[in-house]
């Protein structure tokens, strides 16, 4: 298991732009980051490949089986939920096609909750700006087993919905302005 924290993260509407500014702030040493964000098939690998050539961290579109490790972004594929599993005593992901969870998939609940469930407290949730209900209940069940949860704030977010439900339902520790949540995630891991 883990020494270091795993970070999750869960965008949707305007979540590319936002992703980026997060993203550019995470040095090589980052742990390991399995994102959602909500995107029509083949869109997924397009923004890995243009985000893995524009940052010093790897971003890559997630295949099941592949291993968590610093340093390194793995994004659910489109129309495949994501989540994370211990395969031979390490992290990885599985992907997988099953039913829409709050009309989405990849769904942020459905990678939150298996961060919850196999990592605990060694996690960071994030959610980012989007539209509807998806990753709130998630992030607040990885809150609920000891991980710390952030939520963009409303001033900074291009639609304040998803990270708007998570604080609603308790589930957000620090709610922060786009520009401050890398360093705020550097400093909880």
């Amino acid at each position: 298991m883990p020494t270091r924290k795993v970070i999750a993260i869960g965008a949707s509407t305007g979540g590319v732009e936002a992703l980026g500014q997060v993203l550019s702030g995470f040095p090589t040493t980052i742990p390991p980051v399995v994102l959602v964000i909500h995107m029509p098939p083949g869109f997924t690998k397009l923004f890995a490949t243009r985000f893995n050539e524009k940052f010093k961290i790897s971003v890559k579109e997630a295949q099941s089986g592949d291993y968590l490790t610093n340093g390194q972004v793995l994004v659910a594929p489109a129309g495949k939920h994501m989540k994370v599993v211990i395969r031979n005593s390490r992290l990885a992901v599985e992907c997988y096609v099953g039913e829409k969870v709050q009309y989405v998939i990849p769904s942020a609940d459905v990678l939150f909750e298996s961060v919850a469930n196999v990592l605990r407290e060694k996690a960071v949730g994030v959610i980012m700006t989007g539209m509807g209900a998806d990753g709130a209940r998630g992030l607040l069940m990885m809150r609920e087993h000891g991980a710390a949860t952030i939520g963009q704030n409303r001033e900074t977010c291009a639609i304040y919905g998803m990270p708007k439900v998570a604080r609603e339902m308790g589930a957000v520790d620090h709610e922060v302005p786009l520009n401050q949540i890398a360093d705020r995630i550097l400093s909880l891991v």
